[in-house]
């Protein structure tokens, strides 16, 4: 599961990894929540990399209306070809979804209490995706986005048994590569990030609404029980 998380990465440093014409403008987010527009990296027909900002919630092209993409926020990465919402987009409409971190919740004496998680290194987390583009009554377009997830791993399981697909940087070409169509190979990079190369630890209350967004948001606090 992956319903919340955060963006504080340098733009210099996303245009290094990625190889974009020039550094985004894209100001820190700390609370990232679903139906918002969010950063994603796309490969073009020309073999370039673009950053663009879709909204958060894979509205399918045969959609009567934008409101299902609510629910679809997130898809299981075992059953993507089993699924008419995503079985086209795996093929052909990959993304990455760009991150720092995302939240999870456990429910401690009757309280939801929030933990940030992130990659040890602090480094940039990019989540597999998928996109589509909707096209509304008016004729306008309207592209979204959907971040898989897998099983969890030994540090998120006692939270919640899915996690979202976090990529290597080495996987990043192949997941982007508009001419790769090979879901078995595909398949192959959608596995549980190591929870070694992972950290975690319990954060303000604030986080549970997404009208908040702030630094302080992912400051660490101490554990309350009871």
């Amino acid at each position: 599961m992956c319903g919340r998380f955060t963006l504080q990465i340098p733009a210099e440093l996303l245009a290094e990894i990625f190889g974009l014409p020039e550094p985004p403008d894209l100001p820190a987010r700390y609370n990232i929540a679903p139906t918002q527009q969010v950063a994603v990296v796309r490969q073009h027909a020309d073999g370039g990399n673009r950053l663009e900002l879709l909204r958060w919630g894979l509205i399918p092209s045969w959609a009567k209306d934008p409101s299902i993409g609510s629910k679809m926020i997130n898809a299981r990465s075992e059953t993507l070809e089993e699924k008419p919402a995503f079985r086209a987009a795996f093929k052909f409409r990959r993304c990455l979804v760009l991150a720092s971190g995302f939240y999870e919740w456990e429910v401690l004496g009757g309280k939801k209490v929030p933990r940030y998680l992130r990659l040890k290194d602090g480094g940039l987390m990019a989540f597999a995706g998928l996109w589509e583009s909707w096209k509304a009554p008016d004729g306008s377009c309207l592209e979204s986005c959907t971040i898989l997830t897998t099983a969890a791993n030994s540090l998120i399981e006692p939270l919640h048994i899915r996690m979202p697909v976090i990529l290597r940087p080495r996987d990043f070409a192949a997941w982007l590569d508009r001419n790769l169509t090979n879901t078995a190979e595909l398949k192959g990079l959608l596995q549980p990030y190591p929870s070694d190369g992972m950290e975690g630890w319990t954060v303000s209350t604030l986080a549970n609404s997404p009208k908040n967004d702030a630094p302080d948001l992912i400051v660490p606090v101490p554990l309350v029980c009871g």
